[in-house]
């Protein structure tokens, strides 16, 4: 009987051996698995993290662009825990801001260069009859306040004066009172 207990013994360690050194080895491969799994993941993650960043940086820049504009949004997305996605429409947004601002100078009012509005007014009604799209009869003198191409150049204005909106005729003619007071209107200033 002795040797039959150790004929089981002796079966019953090698199968528990081979049965480990099976899951050891199937335990290898898992974890090789896993480690490939893992690094395509790591790889993922770094990837997209590499491109919020990125476009982290863009919105940053444009918020910046979009304060000198005076359209930036109170608070600076880029600062914020938006995920990518919401970032990128807000980008958009803000980028569509900035054309248009870009586009359409802002201008200030009369009083925001020292000009009373009301001097401007007594000018135009004078030079024009307050009319923005008046055009002399020689052609030489346009807009509300009269402007010669030379002048409106010298204000910022492009064009045509008796083309530009009306409120930029206002300003421009306030940066020109506040440059030169009325001598530049001798007879209605």
């Amino acid at each position: 009987m002795p040797h039959k207990k150790t004929l089981i013994g002796s079966t019953l360690i090698s199968a528990l051996v081979a049965g480990v050194l099976a899951l050891t080895a199937v335990g290898t491969a898992a974890a090789a698995q896993f480690a490939d799994l893992e690094v395509a993941i790591e790889r993922s993650h770094f990837k997209r993290s590499l491109a919020t960043a990125k476009l982290r940086a863009e919105y940053d820049a444009a918020y910046s662009r979009a304060k000198k504009l005076d359209v930036a949004p109170d608070r600076n997305a880029a600062k914020g825990s938006f995920a990518a996605p919401a970032l990128e429409a807000k980008l958009r947004r803000l980028r569509k801001e900035i054309r248009k601002a870009a586009r359409e100078p802002k201008l200030g009012t009369p009083e925001s260069v020292g000009v009373s509005s009301g001097a401007l007014e007594a000018i135009a009604v004078c030079e024009s009859g307050g009319d923005p799209a008046a055009v002399s009869s020689t052609g030489s003198y346009r807009g509300k306040y009269q402007f010669d191409y030379g002048t409106w150049a010298a204000v910022g204005g492009s064009g045509d004066p008796a083309a530009a909106p009306e409120a930029e005729q206002d300003y421009r003619a306030a940066l020109l009172y506040a440059r030169s007071g009325s001598s530049p209107w001798p007879v209605c200033g």
